[in-house]
């Protein structure tokens, strides 16, 4: 007997000093992208730890990341591995409505399962790396927090986009239309958040750009600083709403007014958004990442052809102001049928009716100024599309009713205003309104909300706000231009933004004035011009109102004739906040557009994108005395083949576009 208990108590010894050692020296595991550049390193023991290291060059230096259960439960502390399975992934993704029509798809892939019924996936790309948790609980888990870490190995400068306009004191509540600061990480605001995407500048030219996507019914991350190393970021995530209220302007957002102590909470197994990190290696590389389309939830849309992009004549940037006609303009059938007239005769594909068109907060009846069913009828007659503005809250109370009601009358969608949040409950409604909006075949342009993937999920989403647009300059005397050239490197990377371009008053800096019924734009007329060519909006709004487009057809004709979505881009030059050339194709005919900061600048454009031919080029230049009017331009048309080269002089905020027709 006594024999026996020494075995017992030498095989008890052995096995807690296996244990001892396991947790004293964590099992790591590595995965490396399939040109071999990009390593991600991780260590399973007491806490789960990830590296990124790119050509023995560390990007990301050892982050933690774990998932906090409200029964005080932590998904990744003293994990115990189940199972890894490897696999590699080498194919075509064919988008919808996207700026390509095709995107390449090349990853390895590992998943670690943990006993606890839980797990982790990562994925390794020759341009970056992405994560998700998972979970295989059947009743769901009730997440208190998310770890979500990413630490540099050095001090690096960083674009910050700051939460500055919290709503109510709630500093999750936020429209997301925000300016970039440039400063070193450690002077990150610790008394503020930050959201995605956030650029890094890791130096040579290099860059990585932090983003999430595929993010169903879960908050949305922000970003604060990690105070322990003070050269790296963690994720901080909205509570799940407990009270709500309306409020604010017009009594148009929805707030909340007190938060519970859980961020999400699911009723199933599921997998978590993606954690991403997008290196480039230079400016050009940058601006061309197709991290969403890759990651993101598959289309849930069969068939798609009903689903249109195009451009909308817009009736509230230009305050209703049209001219010369012989009834007063506003918000009544009259102005409505002539912005009508305006987009038939141009081919816009789409007018909206902003807000004001339905009477008080019930989006079910309109406006005793407007006869709705005549507008409709006569925008049919017209083929053009008749697309309707709506506050969140007003339509998500009466979504079943109103989507059904409006589809029979031949609406062909909504713009949704106010989200101004992304914690679960409004990310739920996000894909709950997509879903019906899709079952009703009508699109949607979600603002007050920064996309997150479900535009490759739910196409029928055409396109965000959640960009400090045009819109802004009617009140503030933001720094317009520069910010302009950040966009297409950080913001847009997530995903389509409704800037609103299209302003056909345009002022030097020292003339701009913001003004609520006449706006203007911050630079020159080919800069309003060639933000169609560089910004992704599927669906893309011209922003000014129709008389002034009429007397200014030359420049209305090129805008209409750009198309919103492409067979593929090309970027051509980029500098971040400096400049940026883009080349779009659709069909035979080629679209480009630069545009650039306060400072003038001379750039060489190379034709060699085009392929074998001659080309009729339309070309718009900035004119002579852009920097004093920054209304002048000049057009000119040459036959140009791919072996010439263009200098193109740009204005201070100019711009720079041009239509290649295949001859």
């Amino acid at each position: 007997m006594k024999i026996i208990k020494k075995i017992l108590l030498f095989f008890v010894l052995v096995l807690s000093t296996q244990m001892c050692f396991a947790i004293a020296n964590p099992i790591e595991i590595k995965l490396s992208s399939p040109d071999k550049q990009i390593e991600l390193q991780l260590k399973v023991g007491s806490e789960l730890i990830w590296t990124l290291v790119q050509s023995d060059d560390t990007v990301i230096a050892p982050s933690n990341i774990s998932l906090q259960l409200a029964d005080g439960k932590v998904l990744g502390k003293d994990a115990k591995i189940e199972s890894i399975k490897r696999n590699s992934t080498s194919t075509t993704i064919t988008t919808v409505n996207y700026r390509k029509k095709e995107v390449r798809d090349n990853y390895n892939q590992m998943t670690i399962t943990f006993k606890g019924d839980y797990g982790i996936v990562f994925r390794t790309y020759n341009d970056g790396i992405a994560y998700r948790f998972f979970s295989t609980k059947k009743d769901g888990i009730v997440i208190a927090d998310e770890q979500a870490s990413f630490n540099f190995k050095s001090d690096h400068k960083a674009w910050i986009p700051y939460v500055r306009d919290p709503r109510e004191g709630d500093k999750f509540q936020t429209p997301f239309e925000i300016i970039y600061d440039q400063s070193l990480i450690s002077q990150f605001h610790t008394d503020s958040l930050a959201i995605l995407p956030l650029l890094v500048d890791l130096g040579n030219q290099k860059k990585a750009l932090l983003m999430e996507t595929d993010l169903e019914d879960y908050p949305g991350m922000y970003l604060g600083l990690n105070k322990q190393t003070k050269q790296g970021f963690k994720g901080v995530f909205p509570k799940y709403p407990l009270n709500e209220r309306v409020g604010g302007y017009g009594n148009l957002n929805y707030w909340v007014s007190k938060r519970d102590d859980f961020i999400a909470k699911t009723t199933k197994s599921r997998e978590f958004p993606w954690r991403v990190v997008f290196i480039s290696k230079n400016d050009k590389e940058l601006a061309d990442n197709d991290m969403v389309q890759r990651l993101a939830a598959p289309s849930r849309i069969t068939e798609t052809s009903w689903i249109k992009p195009g451009k909308v004549a817009w009736d509230w940037w230009n305050n209703w102001n049209i001219s010369h006609v012989d009834f007063r303009a506003g918000i009544n059938t009259p102005t409505y049928k002539y912005y009508i007239d305006f987009a038939s005769e141009y081919g816009i594909e789409y007018v909206v009716l902003d807000e004001g068109w339905y009477k008080g907060r019930d989006i079910l009846t309109s406006s005793d100024e407007i006869d709705l069913k005549s507008i409709l009828d006569y925008a049919k007659s017209k083929n053009v599309g008749i697309v309707l503005w709506t506050a969140w809250h007003d339509l998500d109370i009466v979504k079943e009713q109103a989507f059904t009601k409006y589809a029979a009358l031949g609406v062909k969608g909504f713009k949704v205003d106010f989200f101004d949040r992304d914690d679960q409950k409004a990310m739920r409604s996000c894909y709950d309104l997509a879903e019906i909006a899709a079952k009703n075949k009508m699109l949607l342009d979600y603002h007050g909300m920064k996309p997150s993937g479900i535009q490759k999920t739910w196409p029928n989403v055409l396109n965000f706000e959640g960009v400090k647009g045009l819109e802004n300059v009617k009140w503030a005397r933001d720094n317009m231009p520069p910010y302009d050239v950040t966009l297409p490197f950080i913001r847009m990377m997530a995903g389509p933004m409704d800037y609103t371009p299209g302003a056909m008053r345009n002022a030097t800096k020292d003339n701009y004035q913001p003004s609520n019924s006449m706006p203007m734009s911050q630079g020159t007329r080919v800069h309003q011009m060639a933000m169609y060519v560089v910004f992704e909006a599927p669906l893309q709004m011209l922003c000014d109102n129709p008389t002034i487009y009429r007397k200014e057809a030359e420049c209305t004709r090129f805008i209409t004739k750009t198309p919103t979505v492409t067979d593929s881009t090309v970027v051509l030059d980029a500098k971040v906040s400096d400049y940026i050339v883009t080349a779009r194709n659709k069909n035979d005919n080629w679209y480009v557009g630069a545009l650039t900061n306060w400072d003038a600048r001379s750039l060489t454009v190379d034709l060699s994108f085009l392929p074998e031919g001659n080309y009729k080029a339309e070309i718009f230049n900035d004119g002579i005395n852009a920097d004093r009017d920054a209304t002048d331009y000049k057009r000119e048309e040459k036959i140009l083949t791919n072996k010439d080269k263009l200098v193109i002089q740009l204005a201070p905020a100019g711009g720079w576009a041009a239509r290649f027709e295949k001859l």
